[in-house]
């Protein structure tokens, strides 16, 4: 086991730890549980550059690195849907665009035995869906229309990403 595949293992032990902070009974439960994402968003971080910089990019890590992220993701968005701070049908646009996501992946692994890695446009909408969860933790009685309209730009921006990793799983299935 690499030191990358270790930080992503960790940050999957940090997506059960998140709903258990953020509905803690405890007045800062919210800054809490953003510090927890951000921890969990740091170990991405340092995974990706530990793997680029000393050539330890592994196919492992290729799976389990957007996993850990994606289930990151999606719980930190189901607990603020729960908590009314964003509308639920948010989550469900995000489970539907993860799931395809999941597909195509799994298709291309069944293909190729590898998956497509990210690029800074998948990069890019993370890291603003990233922004927007931190500001909806931070304040998370904005006015709901700043908050729809916050989540909606982050979806919108990822559902453009996914439409751009479709475009190269199409042109790469047809390679194979």
């Amino acid at each position: 086991m690499n030191v990358p595949n270790l930080l992503s293992l960790i940050r999957l032990a940090l997506v059960p730890i998140f709903p258990v902070v953020f509905f803690g009974n405890h007045k800062y439960s919210y800054i809490y549980a953003l510090l927890v994402y951000a921890l969990a968003s740091f170990t991405d971080v340092l995974d990706g550059f530990i793997a680029r910089r000393y050539n330890m990019v592994s196919r492992t890590g290729r799976i389990l690195d957007p996993l850990a992220d994606k289930l990151m993701a999606f719980t930190v968005l189901t607990c603020i849907a729960a908590a009314r701070i964003v509308p639920f049908w948010a989550v469900i646009i995000f489970f539907c665009k993860e799931a395809l996501m999941g597909l195509g992946a799994l298709t291309l692994y069944q293909k190729t035995e590898d998956v497509m890695p990210s690029n800074r446009l998948g990069k890019g909408a993370g890291v603003f869906f990233f922004l927007v969860c931190c500001l909806l933790l931070i304040f998370p009685q904005m006015p709901s229309d700043w908050a729809i309209f916050a989540i909606c730009a982050a979806l919108a921006l990822n559902i453009i990403a996914f439409f751009n990793y479709f475009r190269i799983f199409i042109f790469t299935s047809g390679k194979h």
